[in-house]
């Protein structure tokens, strides 16, 4: 996935669970992210998105006015972009060696400066609020160097106007709040089932699939709408049942002051009847709501 620090995002809506909803805003709804853990190095990969958003989002130019709008918010120079064609989504493509962790698709994390690095970067990895599977621990997003070393990996290369270490804590900051604003969206579906899994879910492992766009995102671009930039597929342990839910990334338009700009289309995968009965029961409540 990638990111843009160039605006502010759009107010989501408001479902009948009572926050802002995974669905889309209302004036693009026809119809109707990650954390890492301990050992791997980055959840997310971040290119680019071309003209049809096959890529990872953000490289709309932020005209003179909307920067002049958004004083005291982050503001990503244009050559920052370049990173994130870089840094790919974790994927069963990704799996070409033996150390692959199988939760993330990711190899083990990397905390060493790489050579000829041009300034010393954090190897602080902040703790997330989702609670790992078969664990007393929660999953822990990457440090600076990390995401530097994963960049390096996928072909990037340092020049002199590329980035600073100041673009680099901004990136962790926004892949970090896309993560906790996924997991706060697969929580008010669980909630659900709050009853028959008091203890609440766990995350046990999640992968990126940008380019297989979700049945959803593809009748809404066949209605003229924007594809997805990115998508995750996380898989849940509901008190001992897997649960697949959905992520589909869409591009806000603008980065507010808390680096949040990405608009998520969070649910349940149609591969159960539990699952298409949750999906049944929110539609209606939005509808009647």
């Amino acid at each position: 996935m990638q990111y843009r620090l160039e605006s502010t995002p759009t107010n989501f809506f408001k479902d009948a669970m009572g926050a802002s909803t995974s669905t889309l805003p209302a004036q693009e709804q026809p119809s109707n992210v990650a954390a890492e853990p301990q050992h791997a190095p980055v959840s997310s990969g971040c290119p680019m998105q071309q003209k049809r958003m096959e890529g990872c989002p953000m490289h709309k130019q932020a005209s003179p006015e909307t920067e002049a709008e958004n004083v005291g918010c982050p503001v990503m120079p244009q050559h920052q972009e370049r990173a994130y064609e870089y840094v790919e989504c974790p994927s069963a493509a990704s799996a070409k060696t033996d150390d692959i962790d199988p939760s993330n698709m990711m190899p083990p994390p990397n905390q060493a400066p790489a050579p000829d690095q041009p300034f010393p970067l954090s190897v602080v990895r902040e703790e997330s609020s989702i609670p790992r599977a078969f664990s007393d621990s929660k999953w822990v997003y990457p440090s600076e160097q990390m995401f530097w070393n994963a960049m390096l990996r996928k072909g990037w290369r340092w020049k002199d106007d590329d980035l600073n270490p100041q673009d680099m804590t901004n990136i962790i900051k926004i892949h970090n709040k896309n993560n906790e604003q996924a997991w706060n969206e697969i929580l008010k579906w669980e909630a659900l089932h709050a009853r028959e899994c008091p203890m609440g879910p766990t995350l046990v492992r999640f992968g990126g699939k940008a380019k297989e766009y979700s049945p959803r995102a593809r009748i809404r671009s066949w209605l003229g709408y924007e594809l997805p930039f990115d998508r995750h597929d996380w898989i849940v342990n509901r008190c001992g049942q897997d649960v697949r839910y959905v992520i589909d990334y869409y591009d806000g338009g603008e980065v507010d002051k808390n680096y949040q700009f990405t608009i998520l289309d969070v649910r349940p995968a149609f591969d159960s009847l539990t699952a298409v009965w949750d999906r049944m029961k929110v539609a209606w409540w939005r509808w009647t709501s």
